[in-house]
């Protein structure tokens, strides 16, 4: 197990193989957290665990024992459903104890199975898509009225930019030159119906994207180096807000879920799956 007290110590600028052995951790977390609740979204938090562990350990200006710090940066996990992610990377990080993982959507338990307000580190409820955006837009624009320096990060899902809340979002991050904000898409091209193409196919993204007057990069969400590189990128874009186009696999690092649908919202279905998820979590090698 990796400590979360040891982490916190750790200085930032991390190697792509620390980083690698922290996602593991956090993907054996996501299968226990959905094995023990008998439910939840493996597939998604799957899908966004390597970005998020960038952020957490190599970017974001947050103090696990002062998660209410007002210079901290801001980060809303839109698409909520992926919880487990969420909750996996703030245990490790220090803000809460990883036994609370143990209760995760269990009757009474702080860690509901959409990321909520109430859990340590978690700076909104979300779980209604096209919601969360428009409260980082928010977020972001009261930094610039208040001329703080902090920095709002934004996870979205390519099911989510179905809804037309998010691209309102964009149209009001573009007006009031939102600099301060990183929109990111995590493009694992599976929601809940099927594959976003079947469901509501959205070609040509970027272009469409830019139109909106946003700055606008695609980088390969498994790749520390390409991740690292992305949100430098968003970091020197000045007069506009950046949406990071994460291309990514649903289900990463557990073979049968990988690009399968049914794990969008399934744990897995057996003791048999539940064991060949951590073998294969826990075999994995570094490639990056």
């Amino acid at each position: 197990m990796v400590d979360p007290q040891h982490l916190q110590h750790v200085e930032s600028d991390r190697s792509n193989e620390s980083l690698f052995n922290i996602a593991k951790q956090a993907r054996t977390l996501i299968i226990d957290m959905v094995w023990s609740a008998k439910s939840g979204h493996p597939g998604g938090s799957l899908s966004i665990i390597d970005v998020l562990t960038y952020l957490y350990f190599n970017e974001l200006h947050v103090d696990p024992s002062d998660p209410e710090n007002p210079s901290r940066d801001r980060f809303v996990m839109s698409k909520g459903h992926a919880s487990p992610a969420l909750y996996s990377i703030l245990s490790l990080r220090g803000f809460f104890p990883q036994e609370l993982l143990k209760d995760f959507r269990k009757i009474n338990s702080k860690l509901e199975g959409h990321v909520h307000r109430g859990v340590p580190g978690i700076e909104t409820s979300t779980g209604s898509l096209g919601q969360g955006i428009g409260i980082a837009v928010g977020m972001a624009l009261t930094a610039k009225l208040d001329k703080k320096d902090y920095r709002v990060f934004v996870v979205i899902g390519d099911g989510e930019i179905e809804e037309g809340s998010v691209w309102e979002s964009f149209m009001a991050a573009s007006k009031y030159a939102l600099d301060n904000l990183t929109i990111i898409l995590d493009l694992n091209k599976i929601q809940l119906d099927g594959f976003t193409k079947d469901v509501m196919p959205l070609p040509d993204i970027e272009s469409r994207v830019r139109s909106f007057g946003l700055n606008v990069r695609k980088f390969n969400g498994h790749n520390f180096d390409e991740i690292r590189n992305a949100i430098e990128f968003a970091k020197h874009e000045k007069g506009k807000p950046t949406l990071l186009i994460a291309d990514t696999v649903k289900g990463k690092g557990v073979s049968y879920m990988e690009n399968n649908p049914k794990y969008h919202g399934s744990p897995p279905a057996s003791q048999e799956e539940y064991d060949l998820a951590i073998k294969e979590i826990g075999a994995s090698k570094y490639e990056n």
